[in-house]
């Protein structure tokens, strides 16, 4: 009897979502990888400068500016904590690199259990490897959370008590922290590991992605992407909304087009 075994090939809901079978080449050290610059594709250190911060992206960031300039001493609170919004799924970055939203809501989850241990941290501009400089650290994440395809939640900077009491800046979170209560805008960026491939047109970040920290730098990639020092109501005009419930956008419905052809 001849018996036939028919593979049926499952094709993933998220269209920006591809597979890679090797995790990892094992002839690398995570330490000895590249960064893939725009344009580019493979395996290596992905930097997405995505997120930003500034004294007038929420309410309690305003508060806290605020409290600082109405005051005649120095004054800077402990903890010193700053809304921000961090990166974004589905969205084109400035790196013209797209997030699916499994695999990034996939790392945000995993990335929760650092949160909770406290060592959720990151640093002053990007460092050129994948390991975290403990000398370098400027900020604790203290909660992430999705509104829409918006990555947004909270972190402590790192602030010495010389600043604290006489501003003076000693530390990476001295420094973050005095350029917010100086009005300054600073940005958010992601630095992870993982694929870059090109899909239907787009370059596509692959499923073996691997967060390491988001960092504070002094640009962003992500549209959007910021600290503030005022409160969660005034990151609202940063947060992309989810189109699935809105209406697809052009590009949805050219992807879903060309999607529709493959199958028939």
């Amino acid at each position: 009897m001849l018996i036939l075994h028919i593979k049926q090939e499952i094709r993933p809901k998220n269209k920006y979502l591809f597979n890679v079978k090797k995790k990892f080449p094992m002839n690398k050290n995570k330490q000895d990888l590249q960064e893939i610059k725009k344009g580019n594709t493979g395996y290596g250190l992905l930097i997405e400068n995505d997120g930003y911060i500034s004294a007038d992206l929420t309410q309690h960031n305003k508060q806290l500016k605020e409290s600082f300039d109405s005051n005649d001493e120095w004054y800077v609170p402990k903890p010193f904590i700053v809304d921000a919004v961090f990166q974004k799924y589905d969205v084109k970055n400035a790196n013209g690199r797209i997030y699916p939203e499994a695999v990034l809501k996939r790392e945000v989850e995993k990335y929760q259990d650092r949160i909770k241990q406290r060592n959720a941290y990151g640093e002053l501009n990007h460092p050129s490897d994948s390991t975290i400089d403990l000398g370098r650290i400027s900020h604790n994440i203290l909660e992430l959370h999705w509104v829409g395809k918006t990555l947004v939640g909270k972190m402590e900077l790192n602030i010495s008590e010389g600043f604290r009491r006489n501003g003076i800046c000693s530390t990476m979170g001295d420094s973050a922290a005095m350029l917010l209560l100086n009005g300054y805008l600073i940005g958010v960026s992601s630095r992870a590991v993982g694929s870059v491939e090109q899909r239907l047109g787009q370059t596509i970040v692959g499923d073996d992605l691997e967060i390491i920290c988001w960092d504070i730098v002094g640009d962003n990639s992500t549209p959007g992407a910021k600290i503030s020092t005022n409160g969660p109501e005034e990151l609202e005009q940063y947060i992309e909304s989810d189109d699935t419930k809105k209406g697809k956008t052009k590009l949805d419905e050219k992807l879903s087009r060309v999607e529709n052809l493959l199958k028939e």
